[in-house]
């Protein structure tokens, strides 16, 4: 029997809808901690046993969590930050999602299972967000019930996860996007300066393009420094009063 024939059809209904309503909030131009924030609330609205959810990301500086659904699960996530293990930092090292209850956790994630009990999260279970080979977080989720999260709360949360996936490569792309653009505006602005500085050294020498440009090029290196940057100097002496 398939996991779809133990769970009403509602049930199914609400986790398409709340997908498709994530899919056009995350083709909307968000940031990608408003993207996050809302899957974050789509996956607590959506996943039966999820009561809390929240999203950790991992840079260069370490793991942070961009988005909750509520402030007193941030400390859960923190503390395993701190102390530099627990089921999500697990779940983001062996790329698998990764179950654990407060009681069971106090062995093995004491830091965890103390912050856990603190907020009256009886079970946590996390699963790794990965993008294009590389993990770059977790989404978590957080329930009062030790025996909460069974094989279709699993399903959908992979599901979520796919979605968070998704948005951070899109971010991803259009930082790089952003990053070019802003590149190639920069360079028109210095090819518009040089052009006019050469056009000055030719009005004022008498001299072909060519023997401008080389005249600029002769400064930058003898000053070691950018052709823009003399150029820009050449216009800013000529416009001084």
């Amino acid at each position: 029997m398939t996991i779809e024939e133990h769970v009403p059809a509602s049930l199914l209904d609400e986790a398409s809808e709340a997908l498709e309503e994530l899919a056009s909030v995350l083709a909307g131009g968000q940031t990608l901690n408003e993207a996050l924030q809302q899957l974050a609330e789509s996956a607590s609205r959506v996943i039966p046993d999820a009561e809390n959810v929240s999203v950790t990301v991992v840079g260069p500086d370490g793991a942070s969590t961009a988005a909750a659904t509520d402030e007193k699960v941030i400390a859960i996530d923190k503390d395993q930050y701190d102390a530099g293990n627990g089921p999500c930092l697990m779940a983001a090292r062996i790329q698998r999602p990764v179950r654990a209850t407060a009681e069971g956790g106090r062995e093995k994630w004491p830091e965890f299972a103390a912050a856990a009990e603190r907020a009256g999260v009886r079970t946590y279970l996390s699963a790794p967000i990965v993008v294009e080979d590389q993990v770059v977080g977790a989404l978590n989720l957080y329930s009062s019930q030790e025996s909460a999260f069974d094989p279709f709360d699993e399903a959908l949360l992979r599901l979520f996860v796919t979605a968070a996936s998704t948005s951070i490569t899109g971010f991803r792309r259009y930082e790089r996007s952003r990053r070019l653009v802003e590149h190639l505006q920069h360079a028109l602005s210095s090819r518009a300066e040089i052009d006019q500085a050469k056009g000055v050294l030719m009005a004022a020498h008498g001299v072909d393009a060519e023997e401008a440009f080389a005249r600029l090029v002769t400064e930058s290196q003898q000053r070691n420094t950018k052709l823009r940057d003399v150029a820009r100097n050449l216009l800013d002496s000529v416009r001084r009063p």
